[in-house]
């Protein structure tokens, strides 16, 4: 699904990814741990085509095809979903209005592709707002969300909590073959933390791939992880099974740094 080859990125000229490599298989779920400053988010935010990263070499292949040769609009039609660590308030914009938008966007794309026609180019097709609504609140109901929400605008006043559960919504609606969550459990408490990580394992999916970044390892004792990756200092110095979090958690970082 999602293969990654000696990825170097920069920001303003400084590099921060300095040779990672990663394989995350179609239907696995992986997390990705590492100190702050390690360049985690950075890897969610150049694998959706953040324009303030440059990719100065390597490779980043996504379900066949050539990652980095796609416009973030076009990762997103073809099934990659960021969960932000921190999302954006958008003032005038209801989060019914959004979820409305999104699903027709993707259901044009669809259509378009069908017909072999440019995906980027098809027209979002209108649906009937009723239906639509229906299905979004049937979304709600199963990550949680007030139907009260929908008529607020899209993450405004939102505690952290509430902002995260959106992210979900998202999720749920848009079914991505690729998912990457960064630090969804940041700043959270206990009782959300529980909540949104039981909602993660509950979309796991044969078809679908989990890239969790998080610093807590307490997530593998309620997702099923197939890997932990350890990134120190821009590079994945180990990767190995779900055991890895309890080395983690004895001698923290350091013993996975590459010796001088």
């Amino acid at each position: 699904m999602l293969t990654i080859s000696d990825l170097h990125v920069s920001a303003a000229g400084e590099p921060i990814l300095k040779g990672v490599t990663l394989t995350l298989d179609r239907g696995e779920t992986h997390l990705l741990m590492g100190h702050n400053g390690a360049g985690k988010s950075t890897l969610g935010w150049v694998l959706a085509g953040h324009e303030g990263y440059t990719v100065t070499s390597g490779t980043i292949s996504f379900d066949g095809q050539d990652l980095l040769a796609m416009l973030p609009e076009e990762r997103a039609l073809a099934g990659f979903f960021l969960g932000y660590q921190h999302p954006v308030p958008f003032p005038g914009l209801t989060v019914a209005q959004f979820l409305r938008e999104v699903i027709d966007i993707r259901t044009g794309h669809r259509e378009a592709k069908a017909q072999g026609e440019p995906a980027l180019d098809s027209a979002p097709v209108r649906h009937d707002a009723i239906k639509t609504l229906k299905q979004i609140r049937a979304a709600c109901a199963t990550v949680g969300v007030p139907d009260a929400w929908l008529k607020r605008h899209l993450n405004e006043e939102f505690s952290g909590g509430e902002k995260k559960r959106l992210e979900m919504l998202q999720m749920q609606l848009l079914q991505p073959k690729l998912a990457v969550l960064d630090e969804y459990d940041s700043g959270l408490d206990i009782d959300s933390t529980h909540e949104l990580t039981a909602l993660i394992e509950s979309n796991r999916a044969a078809e679908r791939s989990m890239l969790l970044i998080t610093h807590y390892t307490k997530v593998i004792k309620q997702v099923q992880v197939d890997k932990v990756h350890v990134l120190v200092d821009g590079k994945i110095v180990f990767s190995g099974p779900a055991e890895t979090v309890e080395r983690l958690e004895a001698d923290g970082y350091a013993a996975f740094a590459p010796k001088p």
